[in-house]
C-alpha cells in the first residue's frame, strides 16, 4: 500500500470494534434486513467509522457490506477498492459467544493484498500482507509472526474447522474422508484464520459467503502462506466479480 499507514487501517478496524462492543455490552436491538439475517446497531455503528475514516485516509473507494445497491453497482468499475465486513458473523454476536469480527481488505485487480480481522469480544488481531507476512496479536501483547504447518500425511491426524452456526450436508461429506479427524466449530472468518495460523489444516466452506465475509481473512491466509481455493476449480477465489456471492472454497 502506497497511501496509507498500515496502523492506521489497524487502529480504525480497533475503534469499529470498541463501537460494536459498546452495544454488545448493553441490551441491543436485532432488524431484519432483506436476506431474514439479522443486523444490529453494532452493524450500522462500524460501518460508519470504517467507511468514513478508510474515505478520510486513503483514495480508495469503499464496498461495505452495508453499502448501498448503487455502490455495490458501481465497484465493478473499481481496480483498486476497500472491502470491509463492519461485522462479520452477526449471529455469534447476537448469540453473545465473541466470535465475530472487524474485517478490513484492500482488493487490488480481483486479488485481497492487504487484511485486517480484528475480534474485539475475544481482543485478537490478524493482519495479513502479502508482501510482509502475516502476525497474530493478542491482547496487546507483542505481535506473533504466523504461518500454515505442514499437512499431515495421516487424514486422521487433521484438525479440520467448521462453522459454529452452518454444518451444510456438503461439509458432513466432505469430512467422511477424514475419519477420526479432529473437528474444530469456529464463528465468522475466524475460521481461516486457524488455518492462517497453524491451529487446523483445513476449512471447507461448502455454503455460501459474500467476498465481504472472506477477503481480509483470506489475505491473511495468503500472508501466511495458505491458499483459498474454488471447491470444484482450485484455483485462488477471485473478488469484484459480477456476483458478490463466493463460489464453495477451500481453505489450506
Amino acid at each position: 500500500m502506497n497511501t496509507v499507514n498500515t496502523q492506521d487501517i489497524i487502529d480504525l478496524a480497533k475503534k469499529a470494534g470498541e463501537a460494536i462492543m459498546e452495544i454488545y455490552d448493553k441490551d441491543f436491538a436485532v432488524y431484519d434486513k432483506s436476506d431474514a439475517s439479522p443486523l444490529t446497531e453494532a452493524d450500522l455503528a462500524a460501518h460508519h467509522i470504517l467507511v468514513d475514516g478508510l474515505e478520510r485516509m486513503t483514495n480508495y473507494p469503499v464496498l461495505s457490506e452495508e453499502s448501498s445497491e448503487e455502490i455495490k453497482k458501481e465497484r465493478l468499475n473499481w481496480n483498486e477498492y476497500w472491502l470491509i465486513d463492519p461485522l462479520d458473523g452477526t449471529k455469534e454476536f447476537v448469540k453473545k459467544n465473541g466470535e465475530f469480527t472487524v474485517n478490513v481488505a484492500l482488493i487490488q485487480h480481483g486479488k485481497p493484498t492487504f487484511g485486517v480481522v480484528y475480534a474485539p469480544a475475544l481482543k485478537t488481531l490478524y493482519v495479513g500482507d502479502i508482501n510482509q507476512g502475516a502476525y497474530k496479536q493478542e491482547d496487546g501483547k507483542d505481535p506473533q509472526k504466523i504461518t500454515v504447518r505442514a499437512k499431515p500425511t495421516q487424514t486422521s491426524d487433521y484438525v479440520i474447522v467448521g462453522s459454529r452456526s452452518h454444518q451444510s450436508d456438503e461439509f458432513k461429506a466432505f469430512i467422511q474422508d477424514y475419519p477420526d479427524a479432529d473437528i474444530v466449530s469456529m464463528g465468522s472468518s475466524l475460521k481461516l484464520c486457524l488455518v492462517a495460523e497453524g491451529k487446523a489444516d483445513i476449512y471447507p466452506r461448502l455454503g455460501l459467503t459474500c467476498e465481504w465475509d472472506t477477503a481480509a481473512a483470506h489475505a491473511v491466509v495468503e500472508a501466511a502462506g495458505g491458499e483459498v481455493l474454488h471447491a470444484e476449480t482450485s484455483k485462488p477465489l477471485q473478488y469484484n466479480k459480477e456476483n458478490l456471492l463466493n463460489p464453495f472454497f477451500i481453505v489450506k
